[in-house]
Protein backbone atom coordinates (compact mmCIF):
# COMPACT_ATOMS: atom_id res chain seq x y z
CA UNK A 1 0.00 0.00 0.00
CA UNK A 2 1.44 3.32 -0.28
CA UNK A 3 1.47 6.18 2.04
CA UNK A 4 0.73 9.61 1.45
CA UNK A 5 4.33 11.39 1.09
CA UNK A 6 5.18 8.31 -1.74
CA UNK A 7 1.59 9.35 -3.22
CA UNK A 8 2.52 13.52 -3.08
CA UNK A 9 6.02 13.07 -4.37
CA UNK A 10 4.67 10.99 -7.12
CA UNK A 11 2.16 13.75 -8.04
CA UNK A 12 4.48 16.29 -8.13
CA UNK A 13 7.06 15.03 -9.91
CA UNK A 14 5.19 12.95 -12.22
CA UNK A 15 2.38 15.83 -12.62
CA UNK A 16 5.21 17.91 -13.21
CA UNK A 17 6.16 15.98 -16.11
CA UNK A 18 2.80 15.54 -17.44
CA UNK A 19 1.91 18.65 -17.74
CA UNK A 20 5.01 19.88 -19.64
CA UNK A 21 4.16 17.04 -22.28
CA UNK A 22 0.87 18.22 -22.22
CA UNK A 23 2.32 21.86 -23.10
CA UNK A 24 4.25 20.93 -25.64
CA UNK A 25 1.55 18.58 -27.41
CA UNK A 26 -1.03 21.50 -27.41
CA UNK A 27 1.80 23.90 -28.96
CA UNK A 28 2.91 21.13 -31.21
CA UNK A 29 -1.22 21.30 -32.39
CA UNK A 30 -1.54 24.56 -32.02
CA UNK A 31 1.21 25.54 -34.96
CA UNK A 32 1.08 21.93 -37.05
CA UNK A 33 0.86 23.37 -40.65
CA UNK A 34 -2.33 22.00 -41.38
CA UNK A 35 -4.37 23.64 -39.01
CA UNK A 36 -3.68 27.15 -39.98
CA UNK A 37 -6.96 27.19 -41.93
CA UNK A 38 -8.85 26.34 -39.33
CA UNK A 39 -7.45 28.72 -36.82
CA UNK A 40 -7.90 31.29 -39.37
CA UNK A 41 -11.60 30.57 -40.11
CA UNK A 42 -12.14 30.89 -36.45
CA UNK A 43 -9.82 34.15 -36.30
CA UNK A 44 -12.88 35.86 -38.84
CA UNK A 45 -15.91 34.11 -37.60
CA UNK A 46 -15.66 34.78 -34.33
CA UNK A 47 -18.53 36.92 -34.80
CA UNK A 48 -21.12 36.95 -37.21
CA UNK A 49 -21.72 39.72 -39.51
CA UNK A 50 -25.73 39.75 -37.82
CA UNK A 51 -24.25 39.93 -34.11
CA UNK A 52 -25.10 43.96 -33.36
CA UNK A 53 -25.57 45.31 -29.44
CA UNK A 54 -28.85 45.57 -27.91
CA UNK A 55 -30.62 48.51 -28.12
Amino acid sequence: MFTHDTLVEAAKSWGLFYLIGFSICVLVYTFWPSNKARFDRAKHNILDEDDVPWK
